[in-house]
């Protein structure tokens, strides 16, 4: 019970869990017209929902109104699946549960998109799918806009409509240590002298360190090496890694 939690009247803590051979049985029954099997599988999977809807705690979004979102993936992920088909249940339902989530958030986005364009930015990503497919390769918005016999500008436009706006403080890489956020990776062009003077101060700190703690910053930041492959590069351990590269962050923010 202290691992219990509640999601829209269910608890999270008694969910079942099928396994493949289980499923396949189930699926059989429900084909052949037993709704009870349905329901099975709908409660047998609905921690798939719950691990889907952990991707959008950033959203704002209550959660016990993703997990019904997602419930509506799932249920015609199971409506539709193949058994013919040689794919893991998960595999095929974890799209349309993202699917219909990310439905859910653009209809309800605060910023308000014209039905006309997304029904460009929805004709354009239909093309980009099957030029992809023609062309076996990414096409360009050019392309895009030849198959649709659309201004490319209007293509372009209309795509940006409808991509969700994130939030600044949304983690972009994190490593064991403290996660990067896209606030940042934005650069200001109004203060060079500030970025100027703070460049020279950033130097003088790192010319601080000792050779050891300069090289792990130089693999990690300049090099983008994970703190794994820099251990196996100076013959240390990752715990070691971690644990020097945050001294040495500190000791170069305490200088500045």
């Amino acid at each position: 019970m202290a691992h219990k939690v509640e999601i829209s009247g269910v608890n999270t803590a008694e969910l079942p869990v099928l396994n493949n051979v289980e499923m396949r049985k189930l699926f059989r029954a429900m084909h052949a017209g037993d709704e009870t099997a349905r329901q099975t599988l709908i409660q047998g999977n609905l921690r798939l929902v719950l691990s889907v809807i952990q991707r959008f705690n950033n959203r704002g979004e209550p959660a016990n109104d993703l997990f019904q979102v997602g419930c509506i993936g799932l249920m015609k992920a199971i409506d539709n699946f193949d058994l013919g088909q040689n794919v893991r249940f998960s595999t095929y339902a974890v799209p349309m549960i993202i699917g219909e989530i990310r439905r859910y958030l653009r209809d309800n986005n605060p910023i308000r998109v014209s039905r006309s364009l997304r029904d460009i930015a929805y004709k354009a990503l239909q093309a980009r799918d099957a030029l992809t497919t023609r062309l076996s390769r990414e096409p360009t918005i050019s392309e895009i806009s030849k198959e649709l016999d659309i201004p490319r500008e209007e293509v372009i436009y209309a795509l940006d409509a409808i991509q969700e706006p994130v939030s600044l403080f949304e983690p972009i890489y994190e490593d064991g240590g403290d996660p990067i956020f896209i606030m940042d990776q934005i650069k200001d062009e109004k203060n060079e002298d500030e970025q100027w003077l703070e460049g020279i101060a950033l130097r003088e700190a790192v010319h601080r360190l000792d050779e050891r703690e300069q090289l792990i910053l130089d693999l990690r930041f300049y090099q983008g090496k994970t703190q794994m492959e820099v251990a196996e590069e100076i013959g240390i351990s990752q715990a070691q890694v971690s644990r020097l590269e945050k001294a040495a962050i500190m000791r170069i923010r305490k200088h500045m």
